[in-house]
């Protein structure tokens, strides 16, 4: 069985039945992601976060952390990353990588979905974002944008069985789906997939495509513009940090995106229509 659905039996019911069936449900699990850093003769271990996620590309989703959190600044910090028993990654960084932690708790304080002034938000972004993108000539056509979910939905073999997964999907400008992870949660979802392209050289990723199955939130505008991704699109709506965000990095942010209609909140410059 897979790790990321759980299988139940359930009663089901109609207006004129009661039956026992199975159903599938998404899997949803603690991790805590730890980190090793320091000189050699001084190591130091510390828990940096717990978060609720589907197993799966944990070592993807704690490297992403790591990145769009402005910890480390390409996968070179990292020396190696595993799994350890009860739920825990643990990702060791290099010798020479310096952390300041004290800069790093305040990070997670302004970068959190819980209200925190928009401006100190995005500022804690920019003082945290080392991609550099190249020359920007990226223009994809509106007819290409609308085939983006129905190309997600075809690769997203849990969500069909479940209904209970977020996706982040990496398109190129050519419309072909590069890369895909799912998750309970919308972040995670987003940085196990930026976790895996880090590891194989694809940052910034400034020449690609982003979709995001749900709304686009701030935190994921944050992450999205950490890896240099200078589109997203979202089947649901932006709020008002998100679009905010996008403005303020030079990107282009499409919600709604449903059938053959989306809205562009702001880079309108990038699409064809």
């Amino acid at each position: 069985m897979s790790l990321s659905v759980s299988h139940i039996t359930i009663k089901k019911v109609t207006a004129d039945t009661v039956a026992d069936t199975d159903d599938v449900l998404a899997t949803e699990e603690p991790l805590e992601i730890r980190i090793n850093y320091g000189k050699a003769d001084a190591r130091i271990q510390k828990s940096l976060s717990v978060t609720m996620r589907t197993p799966g590309a944990d070592t993807e989703l704690a490297v992403g952390f790591l990145f769009t959190e402005g910890i480390i600044k390409q996968y070179s910090d990292v020396k190696g990353a595993f799994t350890v028993p009860d739920n825990i990654v643990q990702v060791v960084l290099k010798e020479d990588v310096e952390l300041d932690l004290g800069k790093l708790e305040r990070h997670f304080y302004t970068t959190s979905s819980c209200g925190v002034c928009g401006k100190s938000s995005i500022s804690a972004i920019q003082t945290v974002c080392n991609v550099e993108a190249g020359g920007d000539e990226l223009l994809i056509p509106s007819t290409l944008i609308y085939q983006l979910p129905d190309m997600l939905r075809q690769q997203q073999a849990v969500f069909d069985s479940t209904g209970g997964l977020h996706a982040s999907a990496l398109f190129d400008a050519a419309g072909s789906l590069i890369l895909l992870r799912e998750d309970v949660g919308r972040h995670n979802a987003l940085d196990k997939l930026i976790g895996a392209a880090l590891q194989a050289g694809m940052v910034p990723m400034d020449n690609h495509v982003l979709l995001l199955s749900g709304r686009a939130s701030f935190e994921l505008i944050q992450k999205a513009a950490m890896a240099g991704i200078r589109i997203v699109a979202a089947v649901g709506a932006p709020s008002s940090l998100a679009a905010q965000t996008a403005a303020e990095f030079g990107m282009t942010l499409i919600g709604f995106l449903r059938g053959e209609r989306f809205n562009i909140y702001t880079g309108n410059q990038r699409i064809a229509v």
